[in-house]
This record gives C-alpha cells, structure tokens and sequence, in this order.
C-alpha cells in the first residue's frame, strides 16, 4: 500500500510538472495591421478581400481570435490559458479605414480588435479616423481602443537629437499624453501599448512601466508568449503579400523569426 501510494503521489506530480509546463509554451500570434482598401494603395495596405480571407481561413482552421486583453492577463498571471488554438487582431494608427473597410468585417465575423491609437492624429490629419468614429467604434464593444504614444515618434531618431534630461521628459510625454487623452475621450482603461515603428530598448520599457502601461508591443516577426518580455511582446506586421500560404506560416508559427530593423 505504501509503495502503492507513493507511486499515486509521484504520478500526480508528474502531471502537474507536465501541466505547468504546457502552460509556460503556450504562444500567440499577434496580428498587426495597418490599413485597409480594396486595392493595395501602399505597402501598409492589406486589401478587404484579403483580409477576409485569412478570417475565413482561421475560422476554416479551428481558430479563435480572443481579445488582447484575454492574453495579457494570462500574461500576467492574471487569466487562464488561452485556447490552444487562439489568434490576436490588432491595427495601428488609427486609420479611416478600419472604420470604412474593417469595421464591417469585423461585425460580420464577430470578432474582438485592438487599436493603438496616437491621439493627436485623430480628428486632425486627413487618413485618420475622426473621434466620433473612434467612439463608435469603441462603443460596438468588439474594438478596444489601447496606445500607440502621443504622436507616433521615431524614439532612435529623437534620442540622437536631443539631450538626456530632456529625451526622458519627451518620452514621458509621449506616453503619459497619450493615456490621459483616450480615457477622456472614451472611457475605459489605457494600459496597453505599441511601440511606434517597433523600436524599443530596457529604458523605454521602464518608462511604459512608469507610466502606467502593464503591457507593450513590438513587431518582431515571431509568437507572443511567456517567454517573452511583457513589455515588448512580438507581433506579426501583416501586409498583402502575405497571400494564404504566408498566412498560414505565421499562424502555424513557420514564419520567418526575425527582428525587424528599427
């Protein structure tokens, strides 16, 4: 009976080894857009067609597009496991396309989105959405509207001009900015963050940090997942060459895994 019963202990520790384990490989691929069209009108465009196509593949597939949120809260230590087959959408910088092109997609497949927005874009410059969109957007419930910094500036450029003191108050200002603007606007929380042009390095980290974001993400062309820093967690840049096998490589985790230069 004792050697019965150490056996049953040691089984169960095994399993629960095995079980943490599994929970520590799991991964996600984070989806970046940026625009939409039905033609391609520049490299940062994926046309409507396209896109939903690489919807009706994931569906095809057994896949489900589950909120940001829901990842980073596992992330955090917050939330249970995604699903074992689990896709995240995001898209960048606010353009008029999403609510044009993307929204209708979007309500017919039921899908959740996140948007990192640069407020001072929005309402001023001619490709962008308006506020009032951004809020009906926001209010379907399926679009959660998160940061992409104030004005989307080239953090490697802006530290080579400027000094020390006064890059960390520029930072400072991009991301706190930023948050502060979209809660008054449309409510909710802003702790989430896109690195604009994906660069990013340990101070900017502690600054996000220190500003209140729980979360940030690059576009380093590989899966998220807990293996990765919180902080700069990799998403795919989507564009319209991608066609249905390069989808297919970077939701089965064959794509190419490489950092994308700043």
């Amino acid at each position: 009976m004792r050697r019965l019963l150490s056996g049953l202990a040691l089984l169960v520790l095994c399993c629960q080894g095995s079980g943490v384990l599994a929970e520590d490989q799991v991964s996600v691929p984070i989806l970046n857009y940026h625009r939409f069209g039905p033609t391609v009108a520049d490299s940062m465009t994926v046309t409507t067609p396209v896109f939903e196509a690489q919807l009706q593949w994931l569906k095809d597939n057994g896949y489900t597009v589950i909120p940001l949120r829901t990842l980073v809260d596992y992330l955090r230590g917050q939330g249970p496991p995604p699903p074992a087959k689990a896709v995240v959408l995001t898209a960048d910088d606010g353009h008029k396309s999403v609510y044009t092109e993307m929204l209708p997609i979007v309500r017919r497949h039921r899908i959740p989105v996140t948007l990192f927005i640069y407020p001072s874009a929005i309402s001023n410059a001619p490709y962008a959405l308006t506020w009032d969109q951004l809020k009906e957007l926001h209010q379907t419930g399926l679009f959660d509207i998160q940061s992409h910094t104030l004005w989307s500036p080239n953090f490697k450029k802006d530290r080579k001009k400027l000094a020390p003191e006064a890059f960390q108050k520029f930072v400072e200002e991009q991301l706190q900015k930023s948050r502060a603007i979209l809660e008054k606007k449309l409510g909710g929380t802003v702790d989430l963050l896109a690195w604009p042009f994906g660069i990013y390095d340990d101070f900017l980290e502690k600054e996000a940090e220190k500003a209140g974001y729980v979360a940030a993400f690059s576009i380093d062309r590989r899966h998220a997942g807990a293996s990765e820093k919180i902080m700069s967690q990799p998403r795919y840049l989507m564009v319209n060459g991608d066609g249905a096998k390069g989808f297919a490589a970077i939701i089965t985790g064959r794509a190419a895994a490489k950092r994308l230069a700043n």
